[in-house]
């Protein structure tokens, strides 16, 4: 359970209040379990009110039957926790003329809770070249769409950037309603560096390509975020030990912002022998790579020859000084003159 609630704590009460029980509504609502993320601290729908200024009345400020400005509109969703949701992207999507969702049935869940009515449409990968006229034109006609996806920032590993560069280029307004992202929970839970960090993404599920995916990922400096299957989170992390190095400084995160949030730090080795053992584990799963230390960059020459020797096999003698270069920053002009002694020393 996230820190600052407690199962069955009670509510205190100030004795010398006329209206002790004024501050109850709220509190009921934090403590009432959400039967739809099963948070028990996700608020219902009536803690959500018209955004208004302090004193004024709220009918002044809402604005929820009047259209929107004819334009796209990219509203964050909850990862998890239904009450990550804010005023505006509420606002946003009652007001709308159309949600973009990528899974309606999914995103009505969402949407019922608030009772948000608007009607929906399906927007995703495998009909997004069908449907981009449609929305193209449903713009051209000064309508405000709302693009969703199932969870999270939209266009953050789902489909949408097409759709926005099209958009840019018609000319069509094109603003978001920022909020929740896994990727970004993730790095902050992670207690990892996050002044510099790189998003992969999915890694590809084959060992071969995932290990090729995970050696162009390992000069970057800075922490790395992966979104990972619970079925292959194990063979990931043997890979990524292998590729980034065994004690670089990890956290595996699941189910964020939900009841059984887990973040579990240790080194790539750790983590690999422990869900190699415990076996894949449930919910949603992203994986912070904290950066390399400099120490660890540094190949020693009992490296660099083995390298050399090896690419040599397969390459001409520059263009294994070329790889290798790119692999480790080494000049090549310097690795390419080792392989012409490694070279020479070996056929004699």
């Amino acid at each position: 359970m996230p820190s600052g609630v407690r199962p069955g704590s009670k509510p205190k009460t100030d004795p010398n209040s006329a209206t002790p029980d004024a501050a109850a509504p709220l509190l009921a609502s934090v403590s009432a379990t959400d039967d739809v993320s099963d948070n028990p601290i996700s608020p219902p729908d009536k803690s959500f009110g018209t955004q208004g200024n302090a004193g004024e009345d709220a009918s002044k400020h809402d604005q929820s039957h009047l259209p929107l400005s004819s334009g796209l509109y990219l509203v964050a969703t909850p990862i998890g926790n239904l009450g990550d949701i804010t005023f505006r992207a509420l606002e946003i999507l009652k007001r709308a003329d159309i949600i973009l969702c990528e899974d309606t049935r999914t995103s009505g869940k969402l949407l019922s809770r608030y009772g948000v009515k608007t009607k929906r449409i399906a927007y995703h990968e495998h009909n997004a070249t069908k449907m981009r006229p449609e929305i193209m034109d449903r713009l051209g006609k000064g309508q405000g769409l709302a693009l969703i996806s199932d969870a999270g920032t939209p266009l953050i590993n789902d489909p949408g950037y097409k759709l926005v560069r099209d958009c840019k280029a018609e000319g069509f307004n094109v603003t978001a309603a920022p909020g929740a992202a896994s990727p970004i929970v993730a790095l902050i839970l992670s207690g990892l560096p996050s002044d510099h960090f790189f998003y992969a993404g999915f890694l590809p599920p084959k060992t071969m390509a995932r290990k090729k995916e995970l050696a162009r990922f390992a000069p970057i400096p800075g922490s790395l975020i992966f979104l990972e299957s619970p079925k292959r989170l194990a063979a990931s992390l043997a890979d990524m030990a292998e590729m980034l190095g065994g004690t670089r400084e990890a956290a595996v995160t699941r189910e964020l912002t939900k009841m059984f949030e887990e973040v579990r730090n240790g080194t790539l080795d750790e983590l690999s022998l422990h869900y190699g053992e415990a076996g894949a584990p449930k919910g949603e799963v992203v994986v912070i790579v904290g950066p390399a230390n400099e120490a660890d960059n540094e190949p020693s020459a009992e490296d660099i020859d083995a390298r050399l020797v090896d690419l040599i096999k397969t390459h001409r003698t520059k263009d294994a000084a070329d790889i290798l270069a790119k692999e480790t920053g080494l000049k090549k002009r310097d690795l390419y003159n080792r392989a012409l002694e490694l070279a020479k020393s070996d056929q004699e």
